[in-house]
C-alpha cells in the first residue's frame, strides 16, 4: 500500500487529530455496534482511539489493531496493559489475517488516506465471517471540516496558485455522500446503511488551532514556509483574523462531520 497520510510521529498525531478521533470513536461505535465475546479488527488503528474505546464498551474476546505507521503501533502498545488488544504494523490493502477470522472489521478516519480504498474494503469483507459487520468512517472533507476550510479558503484567496492543492485536500477519496456505501456494496456487503457523525472541535485559542496545523500530519508547515516572506506573513495574519472573526483571542469551536457506513457480510 502507498499511503497518502504523511505522519509526523505519534505525539504530533495525537495533538493534531488524535484528540478528535477519541471524541469521534464512541459515536462511531454507536453506529457500528459491538457485542461481548467478539473478535474485532481495527484497520488503521492510529494511536488507539477506537480500540481503547471499544474495550471500555464491550467485553470483546480480542481486538487485532493494525496501522501502516510503526510509530503509531508502538504508541498503542504502550497503552494496552492487560487489555485484549494486539497491535501490529500492517497494510489495509493486504490484511495479514485468514478469511472469516473476525466478527466485525472497523476502520475510523483511514480510508481517505489509503491508496486503494476499494481494495481495503474488499479485504475487510474477506476477513469478516458470514453475518459479520464491516463499518467505516471518514471525514466529510469538503462540507464537514470548517477548521480545515478556514485555512484553505484563506490561503488560496491570497495565493491562488494553491487552488489545486486545496481541491485535492477538500475532495479526498471516499469522502462525499454515497461514496462509502458504494465501496461496501462493490465489496459484496449487504444491508448497507450510511450516517453522519458530528463532534465539536474545540480550540483554546489561535495558537491551539495553528500549531497542530504546522507540526502535525501532512506538510502544511513546508507549504507555508515555502511562501515568499511577505506572502507568508499575510497568510498567517489572515488565518488568524478569520479564526478570531473580530473577537478577542480565546476559545473557538467548530462542528465537524464524518461520513459513516456499515454493511453485513452475506451468509
Amino acid at each position: 500500500m502507498v499511503s497518502t497520510f504523511i505522519a509526523r510521529g505519534a505525539a504530533a498525531y495525537d495533538h493534531y487529530m488524535g484528540r478528535w478521533s477519541r471524541r469521534l470513536a464512541p459515536l462511531f461505535l454507536d453506529f457500528a455496534g459491538s457485542a461481548a465475546g467478539e473478535r474485532v479488527l481495527d484497520v488503521g488503528c492510529g494511536t488507539g482511539s477506537l480500540s481503547l474505546a471499544l474495550v471500555e464498551r464491550a467485553s470483546v474476546a480480542a481486538i487485532e489493531a493494525i496501522d501502516f505507521e510503526p510509530d503509531f503501533v508502538t504508541s498503542l502498545q504502550t497503552k494496552i496493559g492487560t487489555k485484549p488488544i494486539t497491535a501490529r504494523q500492517g497494510d489495509a490493502c493486504s490484511l495479514p489475517f485468514a478469511d472469516a477470522a473476525f466478527d466485525r472489521a472497523l476502520s475510523l478516519l483511514v480510508l481517505h488516506f489509503v491508496s486503494d480504498a476499494q481494495q481495503a474494503a474488499h479485504e475487510m469483507r474477506r476477513v469478516v465471517r458470514p453475518g459479520g459487520v464491516v463499518a467505516v468512517a471518514v471525514w466529510d472533507t469538503y462540507g464537514g471540516m470548517p477548521s480545515q476550510r478556514l485555512f484553505w479558503d484563506t490561503i488560496t484567496a491570497i495565493e491562488p496558485s494553491l487552488g489545486a492543492r486545496r481541491a485535492a485536500t477538500m475532495f479526498r477519496p471516499a469522502t462525499q455522500a454515497g461514496d462509502l456505501p458504494a465501496l461496501l456494496g462493490r465489496a459484496g456487503l449487504t444491508d448497507i446503511r450510511e450516517s453522519l457523525l458530528t463532534i465539536r472541535m474545540e480550540f483554546a485559542d489561535f495558537e491551539d488551532y495553528w500549531q497542530p496545523l504546522m507540526t502535525g500530519q501532512g506538510n502544511l508547515a513546508e507549504l507555508v514556509d515555502g511562501l515568499a516572506a511577505p506572502t507568508r506573513v499575510r497568510v498567517i495574519e489572515a488565518v488568524r483574523a478569520a479564526f478570531l472573526s473580530g473577537r478577542p483571542d480565546g476559545p473557538r469551536n467548530f462542528a465537524s462531520v464524518a461520513w459513516a457506513a456499515r454493511g453485513v457480510a452475506p451468509g
